[in-house]
């Protein structure tokens, strides 16, 4: 039992709860400043995630909010190349020479790209009736799937990206209620994170130490913090929260 590290996923799972603004985001950064190896740091998270992403996963199943199709769709291009990302990286000899460096800038890429798409999700709100968003599914499955693999390797490479930067793709290209955005988001993030996270535990990158401190915070701390969401305001908070991501993803570069 590591105190400093359950405080940590305390102080995450209370952000995530009160913003709702991606885990991966707030937590892999940190993890890579306070001198986790960035390669275990992903890994962890990815396993990490697997575990949160189940219970959101079978909650919103019971609430029949999940496009199984989309869900399907999405991880045909997603899974795969998470996959390709991190036999690329372990396997392939001058990649893996500077596997830390890679994750690390690319991660710091990604963490700024999240920052700034947070903010304007956040202010400008959603794009509604587009003629792409209005075509039904069967008429976007390749964009559906090439959407997947694109965030999907991002999401190997650097654990960022199941919940944020899938949730923002759906909300511009799909159209749906806010309560399957959530729920098709997660489980779409439960597939993929834990592909990503088995393949990572092959090469035993999973640090299962830290993450079971970070669960033993995170828990308690994002249902004190989803408690409070209500009591709070929500955009300057998300914000505050995008700043934050942005200010650390401008130290990994």
């Amino acid at each position: 039992m590591d105190w400093t590290i359950a405080l940590m996923g305390l102080f995450v799972g209370l952000l995530v709860g009160l913003t709702g603004v991606g885990g991966a985001a707030l937590l892999t950064p940190i993890l890579v400043l306070v001198g986790i190896q960035p390669t275990v740091a992903v890994a962890t998270d990815l396993f990490y995630n697997s575990i949160t992403k189940l219970f959101g996963s079978i909650q919103h199943y019971r609430q029949r909010t999940i496009q199984f199709k989309l869900v399907l769709y999405l991880a045909i291009g997603s899974v795969p190349s998470a996959i390709l990302a991190i036999l690329l990286l372990e396997l392939y000899p001058p990649l893996h020479a500077i596997q830390e460096t890679i994750i690390k800038h690319t991660l710091g890429i990604v963490l700024i790209v999240v920052a700034i798409l947070s903010v304007a999700k956040q202010w400008f709100g959603r794009m509604e009736g587009s003629r792409l968003q209005n075509k039904p599914l069967e008429q976007k499955i390749w964009l559906t799937i090439g959407i997947g693999a694109a965030l999907g390797f991002i999401v190997g490479m650097t654990s960022i990206g199941s919940g944020s930067l899938f949730a923002i793709a759906m909300m511009f290209f799909f159209r749906m209620t806010a309560a399957e955005l959530v729920g098709t988001d997660i489980a779409h993030a439960f597939l993929l994170v834990s592909a990503a996270g088995i393949m990572h535990a092959g090469f035993g990158n999973i640090d299962y130490g830290l993450a079971f401190n970070l669960l033993l915070g995170s828990i308690p701390g994002v249902l004190l913090g989803s408690g409070l969401s209500a009591k709070l305001p929500a955009k300057p908070l998300r914000t505050l929260m995008a700043a934050i991501i942005l200010i650390s993803g401008l130290k990994l570069i």
